[in-house]
């Protein structure tokens, strides 16, 4: 692999992000917590998730089902930038999906008492009063549901699901699934009339056992359903129940991508009849309509593909859209094992004359929004979305998009279930802030977990950022054009110890040395035997020299080290200075070390810096900048969404800065706040509060800039936020 990867223009970097037409974008206006929705006196740390969501016909009231609440939830959006609750509707079982038929909202609840024994019902839900009316009976487990365009039928795929953990999920496991199919009356189903659709003997895969997933109708009444695990999709007519057609989704030969799972994104492998296994369907007209190729099974071909209703193949998007994705910094490496970024879910909608295709990537946390052109679908742009978004919902007639993302990380202090609202206006794109450029080879530069930003010393616009020990097996530097927007990565240097990949490194903070090459801080962490260090390396990312703790600090320092490194000074004056992020052994409590070095003289020093007090979690240091007599320090605590209390830059004049020798009583500095970032980082994308903000840099021309740490879309919505501030004493 080549350590620098060097491209023509910036131009090259934004190509992934700019829409199509400059003319009209979907922009992110508001985020809903759906944990607002839990009634009074519930612990605000129940799991909560919105997995499927439709709108009521006026486009004010959104429904969604939330599996782990046991509850149907809905959120009024009247006003669509400020969503409040409007409560929930509790169940004895699990819905899985839901559906708006005029007054009436259909949802389908899993009551299974085992794999074995599988059961459910189709409840009716009156949409003003929010009573439930009446339940049919549906004899197995319900997945996904939906009602004709005209009103006169709904639908559900029984799917059935199979047990993961027996005999390593493999089919057949009985009792096979099937698809229902009722009359309905003003939104009512009359379940005398419930027909039953047999599947079994159609697929070449499982064929005694179809998996039924994701149902749709178009205008003609018919139904197209996909049998995720069978790799095949059924064409049904709803007013006979007759199967119409049926064929398998396929395989496609996937080159370029990334198959393995070990901390470095390298778009080069490839595989060969993946199958599609596609979950979501839905029609684009009579003729014609779009899966997505999620997998579940033995596949997965990281794509969607547009078929007409003959099985004729009409477009296979392979793994375009992916590309994009990890251009902006959404590859899930950790996550992504055979199925990439995970296609899952899937809206279709025509606003005004243009008809777009909206695709969801579970694992990425994005979705991919397209114009229909009839032939090969036009990208038009990527949205962030929370984690893991599966129900889309579009609302033309307020040009609205709605996505509904079903991960709670409650449990373990992270971010909460959202939904997302966004209205398509005039451009431009508030997201992707920052991509990659191409890297010569017709892939991105794969990049994300940026940890640390620094500036060229000379040119203005130009910067330099790390990513963390997330990508264990490529640790490198990426240099920034930040004049462009959004921002561009255009270049990956690799850091390199005797000609391989260094390991071992955490990088946390980078510095430029004044002669093309640069400082490093890596943090440590004791259990991984990874020594919190500074690394010299040279413009290829050559290690040229390691600098490890002085033995006053040896044995004292814990898993939150180094988090930032800056220069004083030049030739034998220089002097080194690193962030500590979190107190060490010895340490006051809410006391941190500011640690100086300097290399000539090999003398160690430090000050101490006083931390704001947590209201919850914990408060350290992610940065450290010098620039015209200060230094500039990141100051936040490790809290999401809306418990984020402190994301901030504080100051330290450099006349206050006096380090003394380890060892003995230390000097308190006093700071000073210079910026509250909260509202910055609100504001940037209309998204919630991320965690992380890592980076802080001051460019030749004083221009100010933040960027954030994604966590290489583990357990994160994968966003990047690059924050422009104006000059420094404009936010002084």
């Amino acid at each position: 692999m080549k350590s620098r990867l060097l491209v023509l223009t910036a131009a090259l970097a934004a190509s992934a992000a700019l829409p199509a037409h400059a003319d009209s974008v979907f922009n992110r206006i508001a985020t809903f917590p759906v944990a607002e929705n839990l009634p009074a006196g519930t612990d605000a740390r129940t799991p909560t998730s919105s997995e499927i969501i439709k709108a009521s016909a006026d486009g004010k009231t959104l429904v969604y089902s939330d599996s782990p609440l046991g509850a149907v939830g809905f959120i009024d959006i009247s006003d669509a930038k400020a969503p409040r609750p409007a409560g929930i509707v509790k169940f004895e079982g699990e819905p899985t999906s839901v559906v708006v038929a005029g007054a009436k909202v259909l949802a389908g609840v899993n009551i299974s008492e085992s794999f074995k024994n599988p059961s459910g019902h189709l409840a009716v839900i009156d949409l003003a009063s929010r009573k439930i009316e009446a339940t049919c009976d549906l004899g197995g487990q319900p997945d996904s549901v939906a009602v004709s365009l005209d009103g006169k039928f709904a639908a559900v795929a029984i799917e059935n699901e199979r047990d993961e953990d027996l005999n390593d999920g493999e089919l057949p496991q009985l009792p096979a699934g099937d698809l229902k199919i009722f009359n309905l009356s003003e939104g009512t189903p009359d379940c005398a009339t419930m027909k039953t659709v047999d599947l079994t003997g159609l697929a070449e895969i499982g064929a005694e056992d179809p998996e039924p997933e994701f149902v749709d109708f178009n205008a003609a009444g018919e139904i197209a359903l996909t049998l995720q695990e069978n790799n095949h999709i059924v064409i049904i007519d709803a007013a006979t129940a007759r199967v119409t057609a049926h064929f398998s989704a396929g395989a496609v030969d996937l080159d370029g991508i990334d198959i393995r799972n070990d901390g470095a994104l390298d778009f080069t492998g490839s595989q060969k009849e993946a199958l599609r296994e596609p979950d979501a369907i839905k029609w684009l007209d009579n003729d014609r309509f779009v899966i997505a190729n999620e997998g579940d099974y033995h596949g997965g071909a990281r794509g969607f593909t547009i078929f007409d209703k003959t099985g004729k193949l009409l477009y296979e998007s392979g793994p375009s859209l992916e590309m994009k994705i990890a251009a902006a910094g959404h590859y899930p490496e950790k996550r992504s094992n055979k199925k990439g970024v995970e296609l899952e879910g899937l809206e279709v909608a025509k606003f005004g004359d243009t008809q777009y295709i909206f695709v969801a990537s579970e694992r990425g946390s994005v979705v991919g929004v397209y114009k229909d052109t009839g032939a090969e679908p036009e990208f038009v742009q990527l949205l962030p979305s929370g984690i893991g978004p599966e129900g889309l919902v579009a609302i033309p007639s307020r040009n609205l998009l709605v996505t509904a993302n079903e991960t709670d990380l409650v449990e373990d202090g992270g971010v909460r279930s959202h939904v997302m609202l966004y209205e398509l206006g005039e451009g431009p794109a508030a997201y992707p802030m920052i991509v990659s450029a191409d890297d010569g080879n017709g892939k991105p530069i794969g990049w994300g977990a940026l940890s640390g930003l620094a500036a060229d010393p000379k040119e203005a616009g130009k910067l330099y950022a790390v990513s963390d020990s997330f990508y264990r097996s490529q640790p490198a530097i990426f240099t920034i054009d930040a004049t462009s927007r959004p921002a561009g990565i255009v270049a990956k240097t690799v850091i390199t110890r005797d000609g391989q990949p260094a390991q071992k490194l955490d990088l946390e903070g980078i510095a430029s040395d004044g002669n093309d090459g640069f400082w490093l801080a890596s943090e440590g962490d004791a259990a991984r035997l990874t020594p919190n260090a500074i690394y010299h390396v040279n413009a290829r990312g050559e290690i040229k020299q390691e600098i490890a703790l002085p033995a006053e600090l040896l044995g004292k320092d814990g898993r939150f080290g180094y988090e930032g490194i800056t220069t004083l000074g030049e030739g034998d004056d220089l002097t080194l200075v690193m962030a500590v992020q979190r107190e060490w052994a010895g340490d006051a409590r809410g006391e941190v070390k500011l640690l100086a070095y300097k290399p000539k003289a090999k003398e160690w020093s430090a000050v101490r810096y006083p931390l704001e007090k947590a209201e919850k979690g914990w408060v350290g240091l992610s940065e450290v900048t010098a620039h015209d007599g200060k230094l500039y320090i990141v100051e936040r605590d490790n809290q999401i969404g809306a418990e984020a209390r402190l994301k901030a830059v504080y100051a330290v004049a450099l006349e206050d800065f006096r380090p003394a020798a380890l060892g003995g009583e230390l000097p308190l500095v006093t700071k000073t706040l210079v910026r509250d970032l909260i509202p910055d980082l609100k504001a940037a994308t209309n998204g919630y509060v991320v965690d992380k903000v890592e980076g802080f840099a001051i460019d030749a021309a004083g221009d100010a800039y933040v960027v954030t740490d994604n966590d290489g879309v583990d357990d994160s919505s994968g966003e990047t936020l690059f924050l422009r501030l104006g000059t420094i004493a404009a936010i002084n």
